[in-house]
């Protein structure tokens, strides 16, 4: 949600000196993308995970800073809410050997994390959303204690100059009527029930727009496979709700601006790219600064000197544009590169799960980049974002288009076509044939099992109400089962329904 910021209000000076040196940065950014000097190492992987804290009761805990303070690991952080924390994962390359490091090294930092979370009275849970949240729990006091989140919220409610609007439409549990959620919030805490999963992948710049498009077009089947957000204050909404309600919680426009077209900060994007630099040129043309902290450095004098610039107005700036396949610019060991960060993968509910839906985007990614005829030449553009709402709302249920295929489920799509392409940028990158199984073999079953945490949850929750429960003790007890079984680590698509 953006980095630490050095004041707490900010002047019509300093937007004008703002736009300025964002600008610039991109001047010069064009510039370096010009000259050279990127990292050109081979691929390097990266991965956040956002946790939820939850108490004996299974409510949110709202404890991140001390529990934060009993892990005592710097690759935890704060996330927006009091009840979230974010794990940030050792960045290493893209190649076999690395797989089976980092599973393990997963499971032993949640776990000792865990149990110094247990230490300070909560729990820790992968999930893309907490279904125990209520309204009380998105009051502006339970912001996480830094003065970012409390200015992103100011701005975002200036700019927009009124209350948020949350309003969907779900789809129906079994044997239940439709369920609709309209709820006015006066803060952005509700974007606290988006907790996610991030990949990121380290690329050249002349690799980054194939890798972009690419990520853009499988955003649609990614979330089909591992939706696991299906409840939000109290209603069944869509399979991967976070979707919706990330784009709703940080919506900067009242209803006339969105009348007019103006886009909003979580975006799909609008347009397959040929640069980098495209994305970052959109986000200065389209959006206004909504943090406008200026750093002192001259990007120009940085390179001129032989140095890499920060370009830390352009990077706040972007920090605030929430792209589903986000574009980063960062700076490693003095050498500038560049990154995809695919953003829209839930948390949970499982290491493994974690592991295969990982394995499935860089694999199927790889392959796609290395088609003579790029798919994206072949579909257009809001093709694939239909592909992702459809993919949200409906999970295995949905139709997608892909070329030479038509409307298709995302199952079908996958074992036909995309699991197979996934083996292969998989083999291209150097994974053996042990690991390349184990995780695509979960992607495989989750398919024919057509169950993902978000089917699991939802038929949990009709079968605890069958048996007399109302809503919020389902929930609990559905969250409380969910719990036990991610804790003992088999993937979702084995997990029994009772």
């Amino acid at each position: 949600m953006g980095q630490d910021l050095t004041t707490d209000a900010f002047s019509q000076e300093d937007r004008q000196r703002y736009r300025q040196k964002v600008q610039r940065c991109l001047d010069a950014l064009e510039r370096m993308l010009n000259e050279g000097g990127f990292a050109e190492s081979p691929p390097w992987m990266g991965l956040e995970i956002e946790l939820s804290l939850v108490d004996s009761s299974l409510r949110p805990a709202m404890l991140n800073t001390t529990v934060l303070e009993k892990i005592d690991d710097p690759s935890y952080t704060t996330e927006l809410g009091q009840h979230n924390l974010e794990l940030n994962v050792r960045p290493r390359p893209l190649r076999g050997d690395q797989s089976p490091d980092l599973e393990t090294e997963l499971r032993a930092t949640l776990a000792d994390a865990g149990e110094k979370a247990q230490d300070a009275g909560a729990t820790l849970v992968m999930i893309g959303t907490l279904p125990t949240l209520r309204g009380e729990h998105f009051q502006s006091k339970w912001l996480s204690q830094s003065p970012r989140y409390r200015q992103l919220n100011d701005q975002i409610f200036a700019a927009r100059g009124e209350e948020m609007l949350l309003n969907m439409e779900g789809t129906a549990l079994p044997g239940q009527r439709v369920e609709r959620l309209r709820s006015l919030q006066d803060s952005i805490l509700a974007e606290s029930a988006c907790t996610s999963a991030q990949l990121h992948l380290q690329v050249p710049p002349d690799k980054f727009a194939p890798n972009w498009n690419a990520a853009q077009c499988l955003a649609g089947v990614q979330v089909a496979l591992a939706a696991n957000s299906p409840f939000l204050l109290r209603k069944a909404l869509w399979h991967e709700t976070r979707i919706p309600l990330f784009e709703q919680a940080t919506d900067t426009r009242p209803q006339e601006l969105k009348n007019q077209g103006v886009r909003p900060r979580v975006w799909f994007g609008e347009r397959w790219i040929t640069s980098i630099f495209d994305l970052f040129e959109e986000n200065v043309r389209y959006f206004p600064g909504l943090l406008p902290e200026v750093d002192e450095e001259d990007p120009f004098e940085a390179l001129d000197s032989g140095r890499a610039p920060k370009l830390a107005e352009l990077r706040l700036h972007n920090g605030t544009i929430w792209r589903w396949n986000r574009p980063v610019y960062d700076v490693m060991d003095g050498v500038p590169h560049l990154r995809v960060e695919n953003r829209v993968l839930p948390s949970g509910p499982t290491v493994i799960d974690l592991m295969a839906n990982a394995a499935f985007f860089y694999g199927a990614q790889r392959a796609l980049t290395n088609e003579e005829r790029p798919v994206w030449t072949q579909m257009s553009f809001q093709a694939a974002e239909e592909n992702l709402y459809s993919g949200a709302r409906h999970a295995f249920d949905a139709q997608l288009y892909w070329p030479g295929m038509g409307w298709i489920p995302p199952d079908e799509l996958v074992l036909r076509k995309l699991l197979p392409m996934a083996h292969e940028g998989l083999v291209d990158c150097g994974v053996p044939d042990f690991w390349r199984e184990r995780y695509l073999g979960v992607i495989e079953q989750r398919c024919l099992a057509r169950r993902t945490g978000s089917t699991w949850q939802r038929a949990m929750v009709a079968q605890l109400e069958s048996r007399g429960m109302d809503r919020d003790e389902a929930l609990t007890g559905m969250l409380r089962r969910y719990i036990e079984l991610s804790t003992e680590g088999e993937p979702v698509h084995a997990w029994p329904e009772d």
